[in-house]
């Protein structure tokens, strides 16, 4: 099969391609394998870090030849078969202490990330709420900017009751950094902070083109606003039915089943 004749499937893993209990299902998987065998990609498109990915990916058998992971809201981009990091956007360190800083005057809990950690002041509800699915170690410091090697992909802040609370944090990010950032919910409770030129959206168009795939060869599917950027640049933007209601306009279709029963399988297929 020729590049141009290939295509390439994007998809989300939470409330996506996998089910409420975090499995991918034996009819979805079958799709995914028969979608690849037949020559095409599949890139895991997620807010969650790279070591995460790479252990939930082959957790769940889909770490195929020829797969890519693109972390941390479209931030990093890692070939699967060369097993290198192909694109990275990380936030300047310089930013990183005013950004924490506001999060502290707001009464939101921040983390950042290393390659294989949490970076965090607060170990508290929210940091446990979070890690009881990433499953990461903590290095709890005041000091953040000391224990980050180089930039990190994303800070993301997190509020688990006053949801009020976490836009007006979002709203001073964007009146400080609104020219360097962009800032989105991966669900109500999570906001995503990453720059500008990172995005799904961005790693779609980055990823068709380094695998010179022509755009309307692409398939991008998510339920939540950090994928609506992915769903509109995609060739066919998937939202699942149990997405809301401002990632279904940016959608082409939507499935007709949810993720607990199968809704990417027909698209996949």
């Amino acid at each position: 099969m020729t590049d141009s004749c290939k295509k390439i499937f994007f998809s989300d893993l939470d409330g996506t391609l996998l089910t409420s209990d975090k499995r991918i299902s034996e009819k979805t998987k079958k799709a995914l394998d028969d979608f690849v065998s037949g020559g095409n990609h599949f890139a895991i498109c997620t807010g969650r870090g790279l070591d995460n990915v790479l252990d939930v990916s082959k957790s769940l058998g889909v770490d195929y030849p020829g797969t890519f992971l693109i972390c941390y809201n479209g931030a990093l981009i890692y070939d699967c078969d060369k097993k290198e990091v192909i694109f990275r956007c990380g936030v300047p360190l310089e930013m990183i202490p005013g950004i924490f800083k506001m999060a502290a005057e707001h009464g939101i809990h921040a983390h950042t990330y290393t390659t294989d950690s949490l970076v965090t002041p607060d170990e508290g509800e929210e940091m446990l709420f979070y890690n009881r699915v990433i499953r990461r170690p903590l290095i709890v410091t005041d000091d953040i900017v000391s224990k980050l090697p180089e930039d990190p992909c994303k800070v993301i802040a997190i509020e688990l009751h006053d949801l009020e609370k976490l836009e007006r944090f979002r709203l001073a990010i964007m009146a400080k950094y609104g020219d360097r950032v962009t800032t989105c919910y991966s669900n109500p409770n999570y906001l995503e902070i990453f720059m500008k030129e990172a995005g799904k959206g961005s790693a779609v168009v980055r990823l068709s083109r380094y695998l010179n795939i022509p755009i309307e060869n692409t398939i991008a599917a998510g339920d939540e606003q950090n994928d609506i950027s992915m769903i509109e640049e995609a060739g066919l933007g998937i939202a699942m039915i149990n997405a809301g209601d401002i990632v279904k306009k940016s959608a082409d279709v939507i499935t007709v089943y949810d993720n607990n029963n199968d809704g990417l399988a027909e698209f996949i297929k």
